[in-house]
């Protein structure tokens, strides 16, 4: 059976981020049960449209998924499980913010069968959670983390650097500070500024190239340093606790969208689609996949396997790509490639979008 992943996207937020393009709403009236009867119903129609899948992981994001009652996760973990045949140890990971901690949500919903909490803190320090427009402060992030880590045993938190005016220094105590907190998985994003954000439309400018460059290669010395091993861009875990469902988007394998932002990629009658709200999908011609798999497959520090990457979309790696750009990043030092797979070095992260844009034909 194939594997699958079932990515559950909650649009609701309590306010809006700053920094923040993903599709969300700011509402506070919002009828749960419909929804979920919906999101029921959604499930439901995509396992009928292909009978060989096996379900490796679910993953809850947003928005913030942690604003959604812990019974209705529940019943979401429950109908999946009904539906598919599900992997003895399948993971099942839902986001949450600190101000969604009411003092027992997280035990709530590791009652409801969620076993993985990713943690949104993005700062470790009062003014920049403000900058942010974080709801939360750092006491209440700590405690947080503090009840997670007391209910989980698979934990993760995001966080956010290259901040206006972040110094490296700075940087450097403050992911000391979050490597001591003992959590199994950190994702670090550097800011980008965004269209049709709040920071766009204000003006707000990111630091310069170089800056950003020096603290992402402090990000990397200070990982390594508490025990943490990059394993994608901005991923980094203690070992055996990579995240199995977003390893699935950037390996290539097939999941699953519900919900007004979660978008899928599914096999039907032997070909490839990727489907999006509300039950709609469009065909996936072995050119766009490789592609695809390639900007997906760039990001892992294993880099590209070129043998699933041809069973993937079709296409021998070696015709869907610029054989003479390969050779020029290779002696520039910004690729490395074997018989099996090809990856970026530390220096192609820095310009991956670059790499990736000239390497494909």
């Amino acid at each position: 059976m194939q594997r699958l992943g079932i990515y559950i996207h909650w649009p609701y937020c309590k306010s809006k981020c700053p920094y923040c393009d993903f599709y969300s709403r700011v509402e506070k009236n919002v009828n749960q049960a419909d929804i979920i009867a919906g999101y029921l119903d959604d499930l439901e129609y995509y396992r009928s449209l292909n009978d060989g899948y096996q379900v490796s992981s679910i993953f809850f994001g947003g928005g913030t998924p942690s604003l959604i009652e812990p019974r209705y996760v529940s019943e979401i973990i429950d109908k999946v499980a009904a539906l598919w045949p599900c992997d003895e140890n399948v993971e099942i990971s839902l986001e949450a913010n600190p101000n969604t901690d009411n003092g027992r949500l997280f035990s709530d919903l590791r009652q409801a069968g969620v076993n993985r909490l990713s943690l949104g803190v993005q700062a470790l320090n009062d003014a920049d959670l403000r900058f942010l427009g974080r709801t939360h402060n750092l006491e209440q992030a700590l405690q947080s983390i503090d009840a997670v880590c007391k209910n989980f045993d698979n934990h993760s938190m995001d966080l956010i650097y290259a901040r206006p005016k972040q110094k490296s220094q700075e940087w450097e105590k403050e992911l000391q500070r979050a490597c001591r907190l003992g959590l199994k998985h950190l994702s670090l994003y550097q800011l980008t500024i965004e269209e049709n954000t709040v920071f766009a439309r204000k003006g707000v400018e990111t630091i310069s190239e170089d800056a950003a460059s020096e603290l992402y290669a402090i990000s990397d010395n200070v990982m390594q340093d508490f025990g943490y091993l990059r394993y994608e861009v901005s991923n980094y875990a203690q070992k055996g606790y990579q995240c199995l469902h977003n390893l699935g988007y950037w390996q290539g394998y097939d999941y699953v969208g519900i919900g007004n932002g979660g978008i899928g990629r599914l096999h039907i009658d032997g070909q490839l689609y990727h489907t999006y709200y509300h039950r709609n999908k469009e065909l996936i011609v072995p050119q766009e996949r490789a592609e695809e798999l390639l900007i997906m497959g760039l990001r892992l520090v294993e880099g590209v396997d070129k043998k699933r990457f041809a069973e993937q979309c079709g296409i021998n790696f070696e015709d869907a790509i610029d054989g003479e750009k390969v050779r020029q990043f290779i002696e520039q030092g910004m690729l490395v490639e074997n018989s099996s797979h090809i990856r970026a070095t530390k220096n192609g992260n820095l310009v991956l979008n670059y790499l990736i844009e000239n390497l494909v034909k």
